[in-house]
């Protein structure tokens, strides 16, 4: 009976997390555009941070509570699963054409900067607050390239406009209640998840690197899913290596500043497995600039192949 209070709190803690971020980009997005802000700047910031919002908050939750193996597991395992599965499926369902600029420079700074994660990781086996300074400089520098980039013709993310009903105090309201649930959602998700791992006799990194990841991950396969289902695939892959960008260099980068996040030898496996998965996903691009149907299964093998090893 345990166990399945624990799933039913780990799924209230997700559906917390995905609508509380929902909330919380919507209010603050509408909010910027009413106080004059630019498009632009809302698009490359809060709306782009936006889907990284469930893992941030569980990763500083879990390093706040000790459940370290958490915080780098929910991070690597989204990456791995945001590439191998969601792009899998996206692509089985119809090719995705991918854009020049993420071919050229979005992909290779994605396996780039996880290598960075790796280095970071193995010398001490924590990634520190100087080193989420480092992240932050990366960090920094791709918010500079998506101001670029914006600026030569590259559409942001899709910016919420502030309507006449949008009144400043609802969109107040919707910042303070989505922020108050994510919060929320962290908590009890980050509570339920170290619960099942201690009941089932898991490690929090196989929870983590799983059940935790795939449930931060939904928006992403909601979204990806959904927009290859109406033929709206033009932007899926930027926007899941922009999302794996943001996870490493936002959620790793900020839980370090907070508080050193430990990372144990264990993950250079699943981290060398996220490097794979990105390497992967060039070598299908390079030359086509498409996301075929044969990669697509390819992916899924590869991460079933994967998860075998994971529960071996």
């Amino acid at each position: 009976m345990d166990v399945v209070i624990q799933l039913l709190l780990l799924v209230v803690g997700f559906v917390l997390l995905m609508k509380g971020a929902d909330w919380f980009v919507e209010g603050a997005s509408k909010l910027a555009d009413k106080l004059g802000i630019p498009q632009l700047v809302i698009g490359l910031t809060i709306v782009a941070m936006g889907t990284s919002l469930p893992e941030a908050a569980v990763s500083i939750t879990s390093a706040l509570k000790g459940s370290a193996e958490l915080t780098i597991g929910n991070v690597v395992g989204s990456n791995i699963l945001n590439i191998l599965i969601i792009l899998g499926v996206t692509g089985v369902i119809c090719a995705i054409p991918v854009q020049k600029s993420t071919v050229r420079y979005e992909i290779p700074f994605m396996i780039g900067i996880t290598v960075v994660l790796a280095v970071l990781g193995l010398a001490d086996h924590v990634v520190s607050r100087p080193e989420g300074v480092i992240l932050w400089g990366f960090m920094i520098v791709y918010l500079l390239y998506l101001l670029r980039m914006a600026k030569n013709g590259q559409p942001p993310e899709e910016v919420p406009e502030a309507g006449k009903n949008d009144k400043i105090l609802k969109l107040l309201l919707l910042i303070v209640i989505g922020g108050a649930m994510i919060v929320l959602g962290s908590d009890v998700t980050v509570n339920a998840a170290t619960a099942l791992a201690e009941k089932f006799g898991m490690s929090e990194r196989l929870i983590g690197l799983t059940i935790v990841a795939f449930g931060t991950s939904l928006p992403e396969l909601v979204t990806s899913v959904t927009a290859a289902l109406k033929g709206k695939t033009d932007i899926a892959v930027g926007n899941i290596v922009g999302s794996n960008i943001f996870n490493i260099l936002f959620v790793v980068g900020t839980t370090a500043l907070i508080t050193p996040v430990v990372y144990s030898p264990e993950f250079m496996v699943d981290t060398l497995t996220a490097i794979g998965a990105a390497v992967l996903l060039l070598v299908c691009v390079l030359r086509r600039k498409k996301l075929g149907r044969l990669a697509g299964i390819a992916m899924l093998l590869g991460y079933g192949a994967y998860f075998v090893y994971l529960i071996r």
